[in-house]
């Protein structure tokens, strides 16, 4: 494929899997964020309140119906879900790093891994479905290393 990956052409297992780990790994992040809070160090204090806004903004956007009493989540949630996956990949990746790089402890670690999972995981449905054994071995000798083809360049040199 040379354009980006159609959200249709995704199995249907790999879009559940990754809203689940997204609303699971977010209910995660939020009681760790919690839980991190009970600290006497600031840094690790400020980022268990990232860890819950990280946490509130990927459940509100994978399970709106968790946070149905808030107004605007509806509309947030339609515009996530029609933003390609790479956009989503790299969003959920930059909002869970700054907590585990504030205070790198276990509650941070795994609450922010999760949502960086989350991100992780749309990240290779953005990446696409892999080519077929034939189209690599095409892709293989065409592709040229120093005027070889790759599948000359792994053999090893004649012997004179």
């Amino acid at each position: 494929m040379s354009g980006p990956v159609q959200q249709e052409a995704i199995p249907w297992w790999q879009k559940y899997g990754a809203r689940g780990v997204g609303c699971g790994g977010g209910v995660i992040a939020l009681c760790l964020g919690v839980f991190n809070c009970i600290t006497i160090y600031p840094l690790c204090i400020v980022a268990g309140i990232w860890q819950m806004l990280a946490a509130f903004i990927v459940i509100s956007a994978e399970a709106p119906c968790c946070c149905m009493f808030v107004e605007f989540v509806q509309r947030y949630s339609s515009w996530v879900e029609a933003r390609p996956h790479w956009q989503k990949a790299g969003f959920y990746v930059i909002i869970a790093l700054p907590a585990i790089i504030m205070c790198p402890g276990l509650s941070t670690i795994f609450g922010s891994g999760c949502i960086l999972l989350c991100g992780i995981l749309y990240g290779l449905m953005a990446l696409g479905k892999k080519g077929s054994r034939a189209d690599m071995m095409v892709v293989a000798q065409t592709s040229s290393i120093s005027g070889k083809t790759l599948v000359e360049a792994e053999q090893p040199p004649a012997s004179a």
